[in-house]
C-alpha cells in the first residue's frame, strides 16, 4: 500500500498558499487594468513566480519524502516513480 499523499496531509496548508497566490494574480489583474508603473508590474509577478515555486517545492518536498522513500515499492515501481517526477520537473522548469 501507498503512504498517504503529501496533498492530502496537508490539504489546509497547501490551500492556504493557493489562496495568497490567488490574490497576488488578482492584484496583478488590477495594476494592469489601472495601468501601474512597469517596474511595479514585474515586482508582483516576480512575487507570483517565488510563490508558485515556493508551493512546488512544498509539494515535491512531500512528494519525495512519502513516495520515492517507500520501502514497500518495487524497483520497477521505482523507476516508473522517478521518470514520471522528472517528466514532470523537466515540464516545470520549462
Amino acid at each position: 500500500m501507498r503512504p498517504m499523499s503529501h496533498t492530502v496531509t496537508d490539504k489546509k496548508r497547501l490551500q492556504a498558499r493557493v489562496r495568497r497566490i490567488e490574490g497576488q494574480v488578482q492584484a496583478l489583474g488590477k495594476a494592469l487594468e489601472s495601468e501601474a508603473e512597469c517596474m511595479s508590474v514585474l515586482q508582483q509577478i516576480a512575487s507570483i513566480r517565488g510563490a508558485i515555486n515556493g508551493l512546488m517545492l512544498q509539494v515535491l518536498e512531500g512528494h519525495v519524502s512519502g513516495h520515492m522513500n517507500d520501502p514497500h515499492a518495487s524497483p520497477q515501481q521505482r523507476e516508473e516513480d522517478t521518470q514520471q517526477l522528472l517528466e514532470v520537473l523537466r515540464s516545470y522548469l520549462k
